[in-house]
């Protein structure tokens, strides 16, 4: 089933604001065979949501809408949608029972405009709005097509999609055909270089399974797809397996979506070990990567970040004469302030960071994306430098990458001795 988004909002066409909402849809309505045919940011005006409507409907029977549902002047959805369809606004009481509920749990005030969301087209079916005030419009044409409003609110699409709009959605228009999808995560590997060991099998998959390369800096999500009945669910997992297979072991990274973070912190609960950062130029991001996982407590045991020299040396124990005479960014400091977090937290794994994120800061021989990455174990300390293009916050963000990637690699190691 083919359907459009149309994404209504002045913030939108301006940039101030992203819109996330269409990828969310399409995320949940994917695996039911559903697909998004494409996605039309609009302003929020009467002529712009008719004209989008208009066209978007000549094409697919579905066609969701997000956002112009507020009780503001400027949101023009509704009364839109009146004359579209030939309705009128009236005051829904269960409506206005749902905002008011929605309202108390915030502990606010319930004001003229705000109740003004219950006043909906008397020809759309109303699915209440569980996690907000604005609810969502089901419309149905006689030619079996729908048009369902929903507001543009990230957290209320996402939250009524999957407790009520999909389920809807799906039970009107029956799918026959299924995605089957399979995600495998490689690591420290070039695309291109993937793509030549999997190039024989990747030409000789069935017509219904297709491979997408999902790259990212020191990652690759390697996405498996198959469309078809039922009968595809074996023949995909056998797909798989053999994909599993062919990724060179000391590249492959998970089975399933996963981050880094997530694998790494897995492992190290599984094995009862324990991690800590000292970051300098990545500023805590490593350890806000692994913090922001459930469960971190299990194995992360800390942090510092030592941005100053003095830092450097007072709590991680780095020698300031090595920082004198080699600089911060140096193979000396970056291993002396691994040793010494993990010394610190008492931790069985440690990483550090000491680098140049830009755009000043350059030194002779050291430019901008300079950055040196140490990693301490029972086994020894070990770093390397490395060099990474683009702005402040892509340096920062490839090199936290790295680090873990590399905490990734000595665990795997430990593992092996």
């Amino acid at each position: 089933m083919q359907y459009i988004i149309i994404a209504i909002g002045d913030e939108l066409l301006a940039g101030q604001v992203t819109d996330t909402n269409s990828g969310s849809i399409a995320r949940i309505l994917e695996p039911h065979g559903w697909e998004l045919k494409r996605v039309e940011v609009i302003a929020d005006t009467a002529e712009a949501l008719h004209e989008a409507l208009d066209r978007a409907l000549s094409e697919v029977k579905v066609v969701l809408t997000t956002g112009g549902l507020g009780p503001t002047k400027d949101d023009q959805t509704k009364q839109t949608l009146c004359r579209l369809f030939g309705g009128k606004l009236r005051e829904d009481p269960e409506v206005l029972e749902n905002v008011k509920q929605v309202i108390s749990r915030r502990n606010l005030h319930l004001n003229e405009l705000t109740a003004r969301q219950a006043l909906v087209p008397d020809n759309a079916r109303i699915i209440q709005n569980e996690v907000g005030t604005a609810p969502i419009l089901w419309f149905e044409r006689p030619e079996d097509k729908v048009v369902v409003c929903m507001p543009g609110v990230p957290f209320e699409t996402v939250q009524m999609m999957e407790k009520r709009v999909a389920a809807e959605l799906i039970k009107r228009f029956p799918e026959k055909d299924i995605l089957v999808r399979h995600t495998v995560m490689a690591f420290d590997i070039s695309e291109s270089a993937l793509a030549q060991i999997l190039s024989d099998w990747e030409d000789s998959l069935p017509s219904f399974a297709h491979l997408a390369y999902l790259p990212k800096p020191g990652i690759i999500r390697l996405r498996l797809d198959g469309r078809g009945p039922e009968s595809i669910r074996p023949k995909m997992e056998h797909l798989r397996k053999e994909l599993i297979a062919l990724i060179p072991a000391e590249n492959f990274l998970a089975d399933g979506d996963v981050t880094i973070e997530e694998q790494l912190l897995r492992l190290l609960t599984e094995r009862k070990l324990t991690v800590s950062t000292a970051e300098s130029c990545t500023g805590g991001t490593i350890a806000s990567r692994l913090c922001s996982i459930p469960g971190a407590s299990a194995a992360m045991k800390g942090s510092v970040v030592a941005y100053s020299n003095e830092v450097k040396a007072s709590v991680l124990g780095v020698n300031a004469a090595d920082i004198e005479a080699h600089g911060a960014v140096s193979e000396s400091v970056v291993e002396q302030m691994a040793a010494g977090i993990r010394h610190l937290t008492n931790s069985d794994l440690a990483v550090a960071t000491s680098g140049i994120a830009g755009p000043g800061g350059a030194t002779e021989g050291k430019p901008v994306g300079t950055v040196w990455i140490a990693t301490a174990s029972a086994a020894g300390v070990k770093s390397r430098c490395y060099h990474f293009p683009g702005t402040r916050d892509r340096v920062i963000d490839r090199a936290a990458t790295a680090a873990l990637i590399a905490l990734f690699r000595e665990l795997s190691e430990l593992n092996e001795r």
